[in-house]
């Protein structure tokens, strides 16, 4: 399975997740497909760091699109969210924080140190209000620090779901809760199959794709509502 493949079954599930939540507002099973999206992104990412030519370039297209991306994505969680909740930065500055704390651990030659710092990083997601909060950034971080693990990034991914929606099984026990935790350990069956191929060249569809669709679905949630 290509780079390319893993990024269009990405986005797929992304829109599946932001249909349900622009156009059906309320949990339906196109979110329970959405937790596929995101660890897919994050492996992108940890792939993106080992594989970029040119770090600082890498880091400034994810702060440009974050910046691009900021009005459609506030406007989108303005159709579900109310308050300090609309607040939140976009996917890529999730992304860029992870890219971050990866850099920090590579290069501070100190292991431990090395770690400390990027943990802060992966917590700073919590000050910056990014989406996915300190969890998404833990879990870039985690693909790359197990990557010569067998099963590192099924252990990254467990580590993120436990993360997410342990507390709830634990404490509002529910079928959706369960069933967001299992598929959201389905990108590691996916990644198990990647083959390191990059697959048809496709250097800023994601980029694009990501303000382009939340505009889409905030027009159309005012011309289609199914709720």
């Amino acid at each position: 399975m290509s780079s390319f493949l893993l990024k269009i079954i990405g986005m797929i599930t992304m829109l599946s997740d932001h249909i349900g939540d622009s156009l059906v507002r309320s949990f339906s099973f196109f979110n329970v497909i959405g937790r596929i999206a995101f660890p897919l992104f994050a492996f992108q990412m940890t792939q993106g760091y080992i594989y970029t030519k040119n770090f600082k370039k890498l880091c400034g297209k994810l702060f440009l699109f974050g910046l691009i991306s900021q009005i459609p994505f506030m406007l989108f969680l303005s159709l579900f969210q109310t308050g300090e909740n609309i607040w939140t930065l976009n996917i890529f500055f999730t992304l860029l924080l992870g890219l971050l704390a990866i850099f920090c651990y590579d290069k501070i030659k100190n292991r431990f140190l090395g770690i400390v710092a990027s943990l802060f990083i992966c917590l700073s997601g919590e000050l910056f209000r990014v989406d996915y909060g300190a969890y998404g950034v833990l879990l870039i971080f985690l693909f790359y620090l197990w990557k010569e693990i067998p099963i590192g990034f099924f252990l990254a991914n467990f580590v993120f779901a436990i993360l997410r929606y342990g507390p709830y099984m634990i404490f509002m026990p529910s079928l959706r809760y369960i069933l967001c935790f299992i598929f959201t350990l389905v990108p590691s069956i996916l990644i198990a199959f990647y083959n390191k191929k990059e697959g048809p060249k496709t250097k800023y569809l994601f980029y694009i794709f990501y303000p382009a669709h939340l505009l889409i679905l905030y027009g159309l949630s005012f011309l289609l509502p199914l709720s």
